[in-house]
């Protein structure tokens, strides 16, 4: 997961009353809890290219984008996390200040440390919410996006962007340009395998 884990284990009211006395963030998982770590500059750069493109884009409508310090109760499997950026549209979220739970597009900036969770428990967790229709998977180092997108079946659906290409971003009607994305997100630095002379 990334998160180093906490010798705690509580309920989910035991959780939020202990959460809110806490200064650091704290993910909930099956009644476990996850210390947040901080996260790389790159990384909370192309979050904020994200985010800034979603809310000028839905200026003006019932749906609200928020940043990696909003909780995401995925309430059938008893989960808080805090996704990179996600989107609500629902009523009872506008009513909610704190937690949001009505989730329809969820972004995850990849790292190392987390990809393959990202990848596969986080994203199942994540398809246990009724409403979210687009999951998308954010990569630094090749600069590619994958948008899962959920049928009218019911079945979850790859969608790959290639470095350069533009985001499609079909639950909230909006195109993102590659340079828009990732503007001012340093490429990684390449280690050298070669010895100095």
């Amino acid at each position: 997961m990334g998160n180093a884990a906490v010798d705690l284990r509580m309920s989910v009211q035991e959780f939020l009353a202990w959460d809110a006395t806490q200064s650091q963030k704290h993910e909930f998982v099956g009644g476990e809890v996850f210390a947040m770590a901080g996260a790389e500059d790159r990384h909370v750069t192309a979050s904020g290219n994200l985010y800034v493109a979603l809310r000028q884009h839905l200026r003006g409508t019932p749906c609200r984008a928020f940043m990696s310090d909003m909780k995401l109760f995925v309430a059938a499997k008893e989960i808080f996390y805090y996704p990179d950026v996600f989107v609500t549209c629902g009523a009872a979220d506008r009513t909610s200040p704190l937690i949001k739970s009505e989730a329809v597009f969820i972004a995850e900036v990849l790292s190392p440390s987390t990809a393959a969770y990202d990848r596969g428990a986080k994203f199942a967790a994540y398809r246990e919410l009724p409403t979210l229709t687009e999951y998308l998977l954010v990569d630094l180092d090749t600069r590619r996006c994958d948008a899962f997108r959920k049928g009218a079946d019911g079945l979850w659906v790859l969608h790959p962007f290639d470095a350069g290409q533009a985001v499609r971003l079909d639950s909230v009607g909006l195109d993102i340009a590659a340079e828009e994305l990732f503007a001012e997100v340093d490429l990684p630095r390449v280690q050298s395998s070669a010895q100095p002379n």
